[in-house]
């Protein structure tokens, strides 16, 4: 579905990041109404869902990302926004195109794609949120991910105690399947 948001009155962009998120809040008129950053954390996400809140009804205030899922996006659908993936390709074109010195920052790169939501919303798509049971299967899947990280971690922290500790003692207890 094509997002339909004529009557947006704000545009928000999220440029996505491992530690910390830049965001820019735009109007319908494209001035720059607010940004700030978010860590990707449990509270950092909340923080970013409830100053968005303050922009009026969710409804009315899309969020361009540049994933098109992810726990993220996820809250931003629960909360009620308009969550629309854009191509790195597509704002690289477009970032091209607008900003005439070519230079890249994270504030800018939000700010530029907050405005290509605002002038290119009829030819984006909007995410369709995931059903309770796809998100039940995605939630298990991260969590296997995390504990397989977790068990990784613990044998390259055994081996390395033990390799320091006791030279030659991986030789002596090797399990199979158990990576040297």
């Amino acid at each position: 579905m094509s997002l339909a948001l004529g009557e947006a009155l704000f545009f928000v962009r999220i440029d996505w990041a491992a530690a910390e998120h830049a965001v820019c809040v735009m109007n319908e008129a494209g001035k720059v109404v607010s940004e700030f950053t978010v860590r990707h954390s449990a509270d950092g996400i909340a923080q970013l869902v409830r100053r968005l809140a303050k922009f009026g009804d969710p409804e009315l205030v899309p969020v361009a990302i540049e994933r098109p899922n992810g726990r993220l996006v996820d809250l931003l659908l629960e909360a009620g926004h308009a969550v629309v993936p854009v191509s790195p390709n597509a704002i690289k074109t477009w970032r091209e195109g607008e900003v005439l010195s070519g230079a890249k920052s994270d504030a800018g790169g939000a700010a530029v794609i907050a405005e290509y939501l605002r002038l290119r919303q009829h030819r984006l798509q909007v995410v369709t949120p995931y059903s309770s049971q796809t998100k039940a299967v995605r939630t298990v899947v991260r969590t296997r991910e995390d504990v397989v990280g977790m068990r990784v971690t613990a044998i390259n922290q055994l081996s390395a105690l033990l390799e320091a500790h006791w030279p030659g003692a991986k030789s002596a207890v090797r399990r199979p399947g158990v990576p040297d």
